[in-house]
This record gives C-alpha cells, sequence and structure tokens, in this order.
C-alpha cells in the first residue's frame, strides 16, 4: 500500500517566562522533528504577541506557525510530542 501525503498547518504558542533561550530551543527542536518527517515545510515565527486571554497565568506567549506535507501517522506523533513537552502553552495539528 501507497503512502499517503497530506498538507498540515500548525500553530503552536511557548511560554515566554523562561526567556528567549528556551523559546529559540523549542523552536529548534519542533522545526528539526518536523523537517526530519516532512517535506515541503515552511516556518514563521509571528514573535511574542499578547494572549487573548491568561495560560497558566501567563499574559504573552511567542507564536510559531508551521505548513508541510507528511504521511498521515507524523501528526499523531507531533501531536504527542507537543503534548508532553514542557514550555508549549498551547498547539493545534491540522489538516489543510
Amino acid at each position: 500500500m501507497a503512502k499517503i501525503n497530506e498538507n498540515y498547518e500548525v500553530m503552536a504558542v511557548f511560554s515566554v517566562k523562561n526567556g528567549e533561550d528556551n523559546v529559540k530551543a523549542l523552536t529548534d527542536k519542533f522545526n528539526e522533528l518536523i523537517n526530519a518527517n516532512a517535506t515541503d515545510v515552511e516556518m514563521n515565527d509571528w514573535g511574542k504577541r499578547k494572549l487573548a486571554y491568561a495560560i497558566n497565568y501567563e499574559t504573552e506567549g511567542n507564536y510559531v506557525f508551521w505548513t508541510f506535507t507528511s504521511d498521515t501517522a507524523f501528526p499523531a506523533e507531533l501531536n504527542r510530542v507537543f503534548g508532553i513537552t514542557e514550555g508549549v502553552l498551547r498547539f493545534l495539528v491540522m489538516k489543510k
């Protein structure tokens, strides 16, 4: 059976309370993970923005947006890794 590739988008909000170095490390970690498992990867770092409401008593977060093409199994693994990584306030992986 041939692999089916789909287009996906990921929006992540990282905590800024531990400094810019921590945000850079998280961004690099997920960028490497996505690049290793997907093709046509584009990343846009939207920077630090005010949140609409406080999440874990934080009012600002660093937004990062990715688009990529991958097989259908990778987004589940990406969801799992986002969920267990400290410093990730919110994330959403969706099919384009």
